[in-house]
């Protein structure tokens, strides 16, 4: 069963919206409906949601913003609105599709049959994932996989320099100079990364061992060769030195 959230600033429409999909009980159910946007892309971050259907003209935030601070792109989005001039830029903002309200139930049946083609396209895609991952663990301990913006990155292993949290988010720094945000908490990215190489030197950081240019023991904090300042965290300090 598909899994909705409804974004709208007006309740009445939201309970409009959610009469409707009731029509449709055996194959969705909304288990979330919000007012303030803010509090809506917060609960998306860590939410299994299958579908959101967002308005476009509120207050604070108006369905453009949001969809552009919207990090998971796994959703999909039906645009609704009472305006029909939205319809071409809802589309071109990677919406899977419009409803104009108030809303007709043919048209609402129609874009959960995209929803469901939508949700299959993405298992599929998760499937080869999960394929291409465990092939790469498996077979080539110098690289690891990430999916970062809806491709698979591998990467060599002593390319990266050091990863850095960002709650839900991690960025991995690579002797390039490139940075790479991946939708993987810093305890998912340390799994992917071999204990040998990779030590966990603070809550915010995983650094690798040999890019260690300087380690200061008396201000706790060791220098990358890219001349990055990491700390080390008091109680993982005994740890880190037997590594070497």
């Amino acid at each position: 069963m598909l899994k909705a959230v409804i974004v709208d600033d007006e309740p009445k429409a939201i309970q409009g919206l959610q009469w409707e999909l009731s029509n449709f009980s055996d194959a969705i159910e909304v288990e979330k409906t919000f007012t303030d946007p803010e509090l809506a892309l917060k609960y998306l971050e860590t939410s299994n949601t299958d579908c959101l259907f967002l308005d476009i003209q509120m207050p604070r935030m108006d369905g453009f913003q949001f969809l552009e601070k919207l990090k998971n792109k796994n959703i999909a989005v039906v645009i609704t609105t009472a305006y029909d001039e939205y319809a071409i830029k809802a589309l071109k903002n990677e919406a899977l599709d419009y409803l104009l309200k108030p809303i007709d139930s043919d048209d609402l049946a129609q874009s959960l049959e995209k929803i469901k083609r939508f949700k299959k396209r993405h298992s599929d895609s998760d499937k080869i994932e999960d394929i291409l991952i465990n092939f790469t663990k498996n077979n080539n301990k110098k690289k690891i996989t990430i999916n970062t913006d809806g491709k698979l990155l591998f990467l060599n292993i002593e390319d990266i320099l050091f990863v850095e949290s960002d709650g839900n988010y991690s960025t991995l720094f690579l002797i390039d100079k490139q940075k790479i945000l991946v939708t993987k908490k810093l305890k998912e990215v340390n799994a992917l990364l071999p204990d040998q190489s990779f030590f966990r030197i603070h809550n915010s950081f995983i650094i690798n061992l040999s890019k260690i240019k300087e380690y200061i023991k008396n201000e706790g904090y060791v220098i990358m060769e890219s001349n990055h300042k990491i700390p080390v965290a008091r109680q993982r300090k005994s740890e880190f030195l037997e590594k070497f």
